[in-house]
């Protein structure tokens, strides 16, 4: 059962220099329990697609065209009132730099509980009582629930802000960089928390980073971006082992592995494009080994290469070979 699915959605943004072309034409479905990871370079536009999700877009940003169906409903059609009762309740997020969000002069647990008193309608002892529920859930001490932000490490006010994302019981959450400030040791106690919680709550995430390490970690399938599009989308383990579009293949070469043979690490020349003026044909020519001429005047199509493993690429359906 999908519980999230993206159809077509386009996003810009108005500046004094023109029309942003953020998020392109792009679709993709979560599943009940299931972690999609959205990865890409910073302003591929993966935050631009949450915030859309959410109907949260700044100033200047608006949904040309396209539906988020929640459970069926069309997020893109409903009010300001109607998104507030279904924010936090159906669907939360976790903004990049949340877990410095945190107003430093309000105890932790005053802070989870009036969200829950808020959405929830309910006293605020009963919001205290949910609040030790999600301290428990998250792994932090129930003492520790009259302390203040800065009493806090990185990673348990990370621990917090999952905790607040929950405080409603919703179907999805969405994870925006949930790891980038954190150690390596820390990065991989919270990832191991949201893989728990996933499987406990039968939780369904989209997990947004640049880091594809984290991506191998925890998820079920992988939306893979470039400049407001996406390129390619299947199951983790296809899309690792077997990429079938230059770019992902560029950002896998790019990580390390701590097994097999020693390799010599291989960037992706050039930079992301304008979203302003984007290239013509497949955005990603201008940095592509593999480009030809039709890469250059025609967008390639999105074409499945098997099993639901999707790639943008005209090399895909004659079977695309990674150079790695």
């Amino acid at each position: 059962m999908q519980v999230l699915e993206i159809k077509e959605l386009i996003t810009h943004y108005s500046t004094t220099e023109g029309t942003v072309r953020a998020v392109d034409d792009v679709s993709f479905d979560v599943g009940d329990g299931e972690i999609v990871g959205l990865a890409g370079e910073s302003g591929c536009g993966k935050t631009t697609v949450a915030l859309s999700i959410m109907r949260l877009l700044p100033q200047g940003g608006r949904i040309i065209k396209g539906k988020v169906l929640l459970e069926g409903e069309d997020l893109t059609s409903k009010t300001d009132s109607e998104m507030n009762r279904i924010r936090w309740k159906k669907i939360s997020i976790v903004f990049q730099g949340a877990m410095n969000a945190l107003n430093p002069v309000l105890r932790v647990g005053d802070q989870i509980s009036e969200a829950i008193v808020e959405k929830e309608m309910t006293s605020k002892a009963e919001a205290l009582k949910r609040v030790n529920e999600l301290f428990e859930l998250v792994g932090l001490d129930t003492s520790r629930i009259k302390d203040y932000p800065h009493e806090f490490s990185g990673g348990m006010r990370q621990r917090v802000m999952i905790a607040m994302a929950l405080a409603c019981n919703p179907r999805i959450v969405i994870l925006d960089e949930p790891v980038t400030a954190l150690d390596v040791i820390v990065q991989g106690k919270i990832l191991d928390l949201v893989k728990d919680l996933q499987k406990k709550l039968n939780l369904a995430v989209i997990l947004i980073t640049h880091d594809l390490s984290v991506i191998a970690e925890i998820c079920d399938k992988a939306a893979i971006m470039y400049a407001g599009k996406i390129v390619e989308y299947g199951q983790i383990l296809d899309i690792y082992k077997n990429p079938k579009h230059p770019y992902t293949e560029g950002l896998i070469s790019a990580f390390p592995s701590i097994t097999g043979e020693k390799k010599h690490f291989v960037s992706i020349p050039g930079e992301p494009p304008n979203l302003i003026n984007p290239p013509s044909g497949c955005r990603f020519h201008p940095r592509c080994s593999y480009a030809m001429d039709i890469c250059h005047k025609k967008e390639p199509p999105s074409v499945d290469v098997g099993e639901g493993h999707i790639s943008a690429c005209y090399l895909a359906e004659a079977g695309f070979k990674s150079s790695r």
